[in-house]
C-alpha cells in the first residue's frame, strides 16, 4: 500500500461520498476531475484508492495495488 497524508482541513463529512465523482469540487476554480481520473486509472490497473479523513486534522489517501506475478526472475 501507498499512503499519502496531509495536515490540511480534512474532508467534510457531507462531501466524503462524492470526492471520486467527476466534476465534484469544493474549490471555486477546480474542475473536480483529479480524484475521479486517478480512481479510474488505478482501477484499470486492478488497484484501488480509499481515504481516511478527520475534519480539522487532514486526510490520508491509501492506494492498494495487487502483487502481480510477471513470470520474470
Amino acid at each position: 500500500n501507498i499512503r499519502i497524508s496531509d495536515s490540511g482541513e480534512g474532508i467534510a463529512a457531507e462531501d466524503r461520498d462524492k470526492i471520486f465523482v467527476p466534476n465534484f469540487s469544493t474549490k471555486s476554480s477546480g474542475t473536480g476531475l483529479g480524484l475521479a481520473i486517478t480512481k479510474k486509472i488505478l482501477e484499470a490497473h486492478h488497484a484501488d484508492i480509499s481515504f481516511e479523513s478527520e475534519t480539522g486534522m487532514g486526510s490520508t489517501f491509501v492506494i492498494s495495488m495487487p502483487l502481480l506475478n510477471s513470470g520474470r526472475r
